[in-house]
C-alpha cells in the first residue's frame, strides 16, 4: 500500500526548474535512496516531501493527505515526517540529555529504545560541544525521532565521517525501519553507502527523474552513462560491439550497454576473448582492477589476480552471467 505519493511536483530555481515533473510513490519501511550530482535537485526534494519547501507545482500525500507547503501553514513541516539537513545544528553548552529533553514526545521507555537505536546512551551526560562529527549526526537523529515521525529524511548522513562512524551510523539507519518500525528516504553519493541499504534508488539529474528501480538493476542495467558513472567504474559497449557479437546476449540495435569491471573476465585463448593490452593496474585490497587497452577500445576489467603488469598482452571476454545484457 502506498505510504508516500510523490505527484509530478516541480520547483522553480534561478532561471531554471530546479526540479521539474517528480513521480514516485514509497510503501510504509520501504528504504529509499535519492542520487545525483551537485545541484540535480536532491534537497529540494528532500524539503518539499518534508513540507519545508513549498512546491510551484504538483503535490505530496503522505498517507493519504496532502503534505502543505510554508505558505499553507504557520509553522512550516508535517508533523509525522522528520527531517534532519545537512546542516543541522545542536544547541552549545547543553548537555545530550537536555537537548533531547526539549524535543521528546515519547514516554522515557521509548525514549530510551531511540537513545539505544541510535548508540548515545552513553553520551547524554556529555555537552554537545564535546562531541565528533559521528555522535552529532546520531544525536540529531535522536532529537528528530523522539518527536516521533513515521517517515525520516536524511539528507547527506554519512558526508565528513570516517569509516569508523559511518559503520555506526549505517546501522543506526538500518534498524530504523527493523526496530523503530520507521520509514527512511536518504541522500547519499557513495554507491557503497546505499547498494546494501536501499530497497530502491532515485536518480536525479538537473532536476529530472532520469531513472528509478531496485538497486542490483540500477548498478546492472543504468539507463545511460550519467546513471553508470554515479555507481562506479564502468565500460560503454554500443551493439555493434565485437565482445557483444562473441557472448551473443539481446541488445537493442544503436542502443549502449553499461558494463562493470566484474561483467569482464581475462581468458586464456584467443579464440574465447578479444586481444588487448595491460594499459593500467589498481589494488583495491580485495582485488585488482586493469585497465585495458584493445579495438573496443579501453575496457575495465576485475580480477584476483595481481599476476599481471603493465604492458602485458591478455585476452578479454565478457563473462558468461544469465540475463547480463538483456534489456
Amino acid at each position: 500500500m502506498t505510504f508516500l505519493k510523490v505527484s509530478a511536483v516541480g520547483k522553480r530555481g534561478e532561471g531554471d526548474f530546479a526540479l521539474r515533473n517528480i513521480t514516485f510513490s514509497q510503501r510504509r519501511r520501504q528504504k529509499i535512496a535519492i542520487v545525483g550530482e551537485t545541484g540535480s535537485g536532491k534537497s529540494t526534494l528532500l524539503k518539499i516531501i518534508a513540507g519545508l519547501l513549498q512546491p510551484d507545482t504538483g503535490d505530496v500525500f503522505f498517507d493519504h493527505d496532502k503534505v502543505k507547503g510554508p505558505l499553507d501553514m504557520l509553522v512550516p513541516g508535517h508533523p509525522s515526517i522528520g527531517y534532519v539537513s545537512q546542516d543541522f545544528e545542536l544547541p552549545k553548552h547543553l548537555s545530550v540529555g537536555q537537548v533531547l529533553s526539549y524535543a521528546n514526545s515519547l514516554s522515557a521507555d521509548k525514549a530510551a529504545t531511540i537513545y539505544s537505536v541510535c548508540r548515545i546512551d552513553q553520551l547524554l551526560a556529555r555537552k554537545t560541544d564535546a562531541l565528533s562529527g559521528g555522535e552529532r549526526q546520531r544525536i540529531a537523529i535522536a532529537r528528530t525521532l523522539t518527536t516521533a515521525p513515521e517517515l525520516i529524511l536524511l539528507d547527506e548522513p554519512f558526508s565528513n565521517l570516517d569509516r569508523v562512524h559511518k559503520g555506526i551510523l549505517k546501522s543506526v539507519i538500518l534498524d530504523l525501519s527493523k526496530t523503530l518500525k520507521i520509514s527512511c528516504i536518504l541522500i547519499s553519493h557513495e554507491p557503497a553507502d546505499i547498494l546494501p541499504w536501499a530497497d530502491r534508488i532515485l536518480i536525479l539529474k538537473n532536476g529530472e527523474l532520469v531513472q528509478q528501480g531496485a538497486p542490483e538493476k540500477i548498478y546492472r542495467q543504468p539507463i545511460n552513462a550519467y546513471a553508470a558513472g554515479l555507481f562506479g567504474s564502468y565500460t560503454a559497449l554500443d551493439s555493434a560491439s565485437e565482445f557483444l557479437f562473441r557472448r551473443g546476449g539481446s541488445v537493442k540495435k544503436s542502443k549502449q550497454v553499461f558494463l562493470r569491471p566484474d561483467n569482464f573476465e581475462l581468458v586464456s585463448k584467443r579464440s574465447k576473448g578479444i586481444p588487448g593490452r595491460v594499459k593500467e593496474i589498481q589494488y583495491f585490497g580485495t582485488h585488482y582492477e586493469l585497465q585495458v587497452e584493445c579495438s573496443e577500445g579501453v575496457v575495465t576489467v576485475r580480477t584476483n589476480s595481481g599476476k599481471k603488469t603493465d604492458g602485458d598482452r591478455v585476452y578479454v571476454s565478457i563473462a558468461q552471467k544469465p540475463g547480463l545484457l538483456s534489456r
